[in-house]
């Protein structure tokens, strides 16, 4: 053999030992990798599922869940913090009322006019709506649903239509534990699972099996439950429901409210009948690029976290801007100072257009009020009116739902581009009506600027408003009574 053939030969072995080592070099690092997962998958499924004692069905104290898993429990307890704030949100208690004294005057004749303060953590959930001006002797039971997981246990027990139109009052001493575990999980499996119907019943409305839902579509889906826009139906029952027949959209919304009639309450100095539209936070994330790629509530607002090497979840729900390494991060490989500058800019522009639009509706609101003084008719006012209400409404779609527009910013913009359209045209109609009746120049605008002087403001609107529905109330008992009788 030649040289040549000899050196091509003794090549080609070291190549050949280079490989096999390399190989088996891989081999022993991707067995050490499996290994390591899992051990961690088993290390994750044990901290999961292994039950220190057992947990009653509808157990509603969240501190017997801690002691099977207590790292769970022990950053749900830091929902109770109120001193983290971003630009727009956190848990932080803001008077809205004293931030924007006009939404009294938007708000006139609904208990939002009364006290309106920013959501605090999930630890204090049924402190805050005990302690709101809101409630009064006519507060149904349904009010409780969402607040803890002692409603499932009473909707249990009592059956839910009873649950929803037993007075509020009646359960005070029945709801102590705030929004918790048995919530959103299964005491058995700790699986994630509906505990309120309203959301199941919306979705056999629209055709759709939310048992079929994906582990991952659940983990915003538990959230659906009480973030949402809803409206309690019927006079008497109060039967909590989602508006969603006709689409989770704004229009979807006006065209299902249209259809049933269905009306909050009629605007005080106005006159015209309103929507109030809740919280549609599962709504507007559905329109956004989050939800179409897939990312669930929970792997922003309760990320994922480590500790002694075991993987879980951060219950400790808040803005991903407080915690962006984590949320963020995750899939954003920006520096937490661009991710932070980044939202705050898309929401600055929807607060901008947010207080746009806050103004025409309130100054829409004086106008059709100066307007009824000057001898305008309802037929008149009938098509402001309506204007009023859906720009109010439209308003609110984004204003109501947390995250100042950046769980859908072009939607959210749209929304609101719709809702300054309607307040502009309703402000050259009631010019228009005003002038008829001698008025040329805008309404005076009254000294509403701290919440107290806007709600004396609106105190004498109110005050007639509820004296002619006491009369128009007494009037037709007295009607029914004479046809009884009659009969």
């Amino acid at each position: 053999m030649s040289r040549s053939g000899q050196k091509r030969e003794e090549g080609s072995a070291k190549i050949g030992w280079i490989v096999f080592i390399g190989c088996t070099i891989a081999a022993f690092l991707l067995g050490l990798l499996a290994s390591s997962i899992t051990e961690r998958r088993a290390e994750s499924h044990v901290a999961r599922l292994q039950f220190l004692q057992p947990i009653a069905e509808w157990e509603a104290d969240n501190a017997k869940w801690g002691m099977s898993f207590p790292r769970e429990y022990n950053s749900w307890e830091l929902t109770k913090k109120t001193e983290e704030a971003t630009k727009y949100g956190g848990s932080k208690t803001v008077d809205y009322l004293a931030e924007k004294p006009h939404l009294v005057v938007m708000w006139a004749g609904y208990p939002f006019a009364r006290s309106y303060n920013s959501p605090r953590g999930h630890y204090w959930a049924v402190n805050d709506v005990t302690s709101t001006k809101r409630v009064d002797e006519k507060t149904p039971g349904t009010c409780w649903t969402c607040k803890s997981p002692d409603a499932p246990r009473l909707m249990a027990e009592k059956g839910v239509g009873t649950f929803y139109k037993t007075p509020f009052a009646a359960f005070m001493n029945e709801v102590k534990n705030p929004i918790g575990c048995a919530d959103c999980h299964n005491n058995e499996t700790m699986a994630l699972q509906i505990s309120r119907p309203a959301l199941k019943e919306a979705f056999a409305r629209m055709g759709k099996d939310i048992t079929k839902a994906t582990h991952q579509e659940m983990r915003s889906l538990v959230c659906a439950q009480c973030h949402v826009e809803y409206y309690f139906k019927g006079k008497e029952d109060k039967y909590l429901t989602f508006p969603w027949d006709d689409g989770m959209s704004i229009e979807g919304m006006e065209e299902y409210y249209a259809k049933t009639e269905h009306v909050d309450w009629t605007h005080a100095i106005s006159g015209a009948k309103m929507i109030k539209m809740q919280h549609p936070d599962y709504e507007v994330y559905m329109q956004g690029i989050h939800a179409y790629r897939g990312v669930s509530c929970a792997d922003c607002h309760m990320p994922y976290k480590s500790e002694g090497g075991i993987k879980f979840t951060d219950h400790q729900v808040r803005s991903p801007l407080l915690n962006i390494a984590n949320s963020c991060q995750v899939c954003h490989r920006w520096s937490e100072e661009d991710i932070r500058n980044r939202v705050y800019s898309l929401q600055a522009k929807h607060a901008e257009m947010l207080e746009r639009a806050e103004k025409a509706i309130t100054t829409l609101h004086l106008e059709i009020g100066d307007a009824k003084k000057l001898g305008a008719s309802d037929d008149e006012l009938a098509n402001v009116r309506t204007l009023v209400s859906k720009a109010q409404m439209y308003w609110d779609y984004v204003a109501a739902n947390n995250g100042m527009g950046f769980h859908a910013p072009q939607e959210c913009a749209r929304v609101l581009d719709k809702a300054l359209g309607f307040a502009s045209d309703g402000l050259v109609e009631i010019a228009r009506i005003r002038a008829k009746k001698g008025a040329f120049e805008p309404a005076t605008v009254p000294d509403v600027a701290s919440k107290e002087k806007a709600q004396a403001y609106i105190k004498p609107f109110v005050d007639a408003a509820k004296a002619a529905a006491a009369a128009k109330e007494a009037a037709e008992k007295r009607a029914a009574e004479k046809a009884k009788a009659g009969g």
